[in-house]
C-alpha cells in the first residue's frame, strides 16, 4: 500500500502561484510514476501533469508553460508549482501515484484539496 497526502492549496488571485505538495509513505518502491489530477464541479477529473521514476513528464495542454511537476526522491515527495494562475484552474486537486503495470486510475490517491482562483 502507498500513501499519499497533499498540502498547499487554498485561495489565490488571478495571475497569482501556489505550490502543492504530495508526501508518499508506504511501499513507494512498487510505484513508477506519479501524477496530479484536478476536479471542477460539474466536469470531469482530467489529468494536469505526471512524472515517470526514469524523469519524463506530460503536461494537459490547459497548464503547459504554467506548470511544472517535480519530485523530491530523498523526501519521497512530489510538487507541482502552478504559476499565472486563472479562475478556470479551480477544482480539488488529487495526487495520484501509479503501480508498475497498472494505471493511475486503479493506483493509489490522496484525499484532495481544494485551489481556488478568484478576484
Amino acid at each position: 500500500q502507498v500513501q499519499l497526502v497533499e498540502s498547499g492549496g487554498g485561495s489565490v488571485q488571478p495571475g497569482g502561484s501556489l505550490r502543492l505538495s504530495c508526501a508518499a509513505s508506504g511501499n513507494i518502491f512498487s510505484i513508477n510514476a506519479r501524477g496530479w489530477y484536478r476536479q471542477a464541479p460539474g466536469k470531469q477529473r482530467e489529468l494536469v501533469a505526471s512524472i515517470f521514476n526514469a524523469g519524463p513528464t506530460n503536461y494537459a495542454d490547459s497548464v503547459k508553460g504554467r506548470f511544472t511537476i517535480s519530485r523530491d526522491y530523498a523526501k519521497n515527495t512530489m510538487y507541482l508549482q502552478m504559476n499565472s494562475l486563472k479562475p478556470e484552474d479551480t477544482a480539488v486537486y488529487y495526487c495520484a501515484a501509479k503501480p508498475f503495470g497498472g494505471t493511475f486510475e486503479g493506483g493509489y490517491w490522496g484525499q484532495g484539496i481544494q485551489v481556488t482562483v478568484s478576484s
